[in-house]
């Protein structure tokens, strides 16, 4: 787990030790650091990026605080006569549910900018955020702060190419991004999906993967042979002139006085021949024992 957390970098603890970001200080801790606030004066944070919560985790973690309380304090900074969560989410939402009165914080100095670096990274840390969620954190540093994805990458100790690989996801239809959220489709199935530009085929491979369960290499496979070129026809020859054609079928017309369709024989390129054939149509057997007749034919009874 040591490990995870280096590869994000600074981490939350060093972010709020050093007091830096980009070489100024943005984040320090206030001389109230370390005390317990009533719960009724903590507020939810418009920039926490996790949406969905497990129920059974959820529950475990309350029973938990029921014994043991709170063991690591929230992470929050004073707005107004309130204290607006930053990172702890879990945590609080369980002390709710155990009725506890007060809570143990850690109240800092920081921007919004920086509160919404800091839930990133903590849910980052603990890998609590699904891919959703965390392309959606990304997106709000970018569109609300006006970072780019180098910058984002950075901030949160991920590749840009990671940052640039999850923003993609939000391109995807609403439908799908829930799939994704509620565990019925993965990643893996989400990337293949990009590939394919019409939405509502998008919708349709989602829902047959669910169905089917298919893996994310079955579905390459069929976004891929969906996306070959239709196969071009057999280059071929009629065997008989297309006028002649004509003129052989208005008199076989005549002749049998019913209708009359002829397919001619055909040569394909390869020296291959397919075979012609004639259809003369008829209404009934007294129609039928005419044509015979017509062609030489008499049945022996």
């Amino acid at each position: 787990m040591a490990a995870k957390k280096e590869r994000l970098g600074r981490g939350l603890d060093v972010l709020i030790k050093d007091g830096s970001t980009k070489n100024k200080t943005v984040i320090k801790p206030t001389n109230n650091s370390g005390q317990k606030v009533p719960v009724t004066k903590i507020i939810a944070s418009p920039w926490q990026p996790r949406n969905t919560f497990e129920s059974s985790a959820l529950n475990e973690l309350t029973d938990s605080i029921k014994l043991h309380g709170i063991l690591q304090p929230l992470l929050v900074r004073k707005v107004g006569s309130k204290f607006e969560l930053i990172a702890g989410e879990r945590r609080f939402r369980a002390a709710q549910a155990a009725l506890l009165p007060s809570v143990p914080v850690v109240i800092i100095e920081a921007s919004d900018e920086n509160a919404l670096e800091l839930a990133l990274i903590e849910n980052l840390q603990r890998e609590d955020l699904n891919a959703i969620e965390e392309a959606e954190g990304f997106a709000l540093l970018l569109k609300k702060f006006k970072l780019t994805q180098e910058e984002v990458a950075k901030r949160v100790g991920k590749a840009r190419a990671s940052v640039a690989n999850a923003l993609r996801l939000l391109e995807l239809p609403a439908e799908i991004r829930k799939y994704i959220v509620d565990g019925l489709l993965s990643v893996g199935h989400a990337k293949v999906l990009l590939a394919v530009e019409d939405k509502k085929e998008q919708a349709l491979l989602a829902k047959r993967c669910i169905k089917d369960g298919l893996s994310v290499r079955m579905l390459e496979r069929i976004v891929k042979k969906q996306a070959l070129p239709p196969r071009k026809p057999r280059a071929e020859k009629s065997d008989l002139p297309s006028e002649y054609l004509h003129t052989l079928s208005d008199e076989l017309h005549q002749y049998f006085g019913t209708n009359v369709r002829i397919t001619p024989s055909k040569t394909l390129t390869n020296g291959r021949k397919v075979k012609g054939s004639i259809e003369i149509g008829f209404h009934n057997n007294d129609e039928l024992d005419r044509l015979l007749s017509l062609v030489g034919y008499s049945a022996e009874l």
